[in-house]
């Protein structure tokens, strides 16, 4: 997971920069929304992988 995490900063630190600016100012329920959105996809493609 960590690779995923590390490629954006690494390929476009700048976009990088953008978004991390960008999640700063959503709301707590719209970041729950896309964690739980993370975990779906996650478990997801643990599901297809196996």
């Amino acid at each position: 997971m960590l690779v995923f995490e590390g490629l954006m900063p690494l390929v476009n630190p700048a976009r990088w920069r953008q978004l991390f600016a960008r999640l700063l100012n959503l709301s707590d329920g719209q970041l729950r929304f896309i964690g739980l959105i993370g975990v779906v996809l996650g478990l997801l493609l643990l599901l297809i992988a196996t």
